[in-house]
């Protein structure tokens, strides 16, 4: 594993190439804003470099990423409106307990998968909650 600090689209760039070039695995792109920003850049760099990529969000795979897992953002959202509620009736944020996800979603791009030459294995598709073809 060798993580990879960028900051801008050029760092983007340059070193996703470098490490396409040194490499024959894939990439694991963590949740941040900067990933979210550059989505489609990140995306295209791993099609043109033939790395299977996997994602935090599902918006990463009907983007055309590869694969994505990672809570799902509505359900938090929900959530957090019933922390909003207690505290809005007098409760102490610090006395509220801290929430871990529960809910979480796997996105499957068949055509991504397809374009890099991967079988996705069938009990892999029957788990996933959405499945772009």
């Amino acid at each position: 594993m060798r993580p990879l600090d960028l900051r801008d689209a050029n760092e983007i760039e340059r070193d996703v190439t470098a490490f396409a070039r040194g490499s024959t695995c894939g990439l694991i792109v963590t949740s941040s804003g900067l990933a979210a920003v550059h989505r489609e850049l990140i995306i295209a760099l791993a099609a043109r470099y033939r790395l299977p990529a996997v994602y935090s969000y599902r918006y990463f795979a009907t983007s055309g990423g590869l694969l994505s897992y990672g809570s799902d953002p509505i359900d938090q959202y929900r959530r957090a409106a019933g922390y909003v509620d207690r505290i809005l009736k007098g409760e102490k944020p610090a006395d509220l307990p801290v929430q871990a996800p529960i809910k979480y979603e796997l996105a499957i791009n068949l055509k991504t998968a397809n374009a890099l030459g991967l079988a996705v294995p069938p009990a892999l598709l029957s788990r996933a909650d959405e499945v772009i073809e």
